[in-house]
């Protein structure tokens, strides 16, 4: 996936989808990420306190069975990697400003957006050094200047019905009840 930024050549995008350790790559490094900035995914986490318990839900005719949404945090890398260090600073700089100004994406403010995801907030995640320094080893130990993003609330719901039954409308005792022996 290749994102046109303002300022960018008409034949060369400026961001790219892809996974920044190719760039290290010493014997075929990828071209798609040199001299650009590069948006990897580096983890995927549950959020479990938004997560519903419940594995049901009530229609005025039915009861339906279906296993809850999950709820989804990314964690999404910026790196840079540009020729000049200075222009690095500067495009890691616009991409920080951006976010500062928009960091809330719904159907209604971006249309393009799938439908299906009510809301997606895009919060800046610090790390410690020792942090930084483990997730630069795992992306192969070249480091970019780089900045990371927690994308919150991305919902999964398949919308697979497990099975569906009519409410229950009376409930009958039976007369001969026995009472607790005391």
């Amino acid at each position: 996936m290749n994102v046109k930024l303002p300022g960018a050549d008409i034949n060369q995008p400026r961001l790219v989808v892809g996974n920044i350790a190719l760039a290290a790559e010493t014997t075929a490094p990828d071209p798609d990420v040199k001299n650009r900035a590069v948006l990897s995914l580096v983890n995927i986490e549950e959020d479990r306190i938004a997560k519903q318990q419940e594995n049901y839900t009530k229609t005025n005719t039915s009861t339906i069975y279906k296993n809850p949404p999950i709820y989804l945090n990314l964690y999404i890398l910026f790196s840079v990697n540009r020729r000049k260090y200075d222009d690095s600073l500067d495009f890691l700089t616009s991409i920080i400003r951006f976010f500062q100004f928009q960091n809330v994406f719904t159907p209604i403010t971006h249309p393009s957006l799938d439908s299906r995801i009510q809301k997606m907030m895009v919060d800046l995640h610090s790390m410690s050094f020792e942090q930084l320094n483990h997730l630069w080893s795992i992306l192969g130990g070249k480091y970019y200047p780089s900045v990371l993003y927690k994308i919150r609330q991305v919902t999964l719901d398949e919308n697979a019905i497990i099975s569906e039954s009519a409410l229950i409308k009376e409930i009958q005792l039976n007369d001969k009840m026995k009472l607790p022996v005391s």
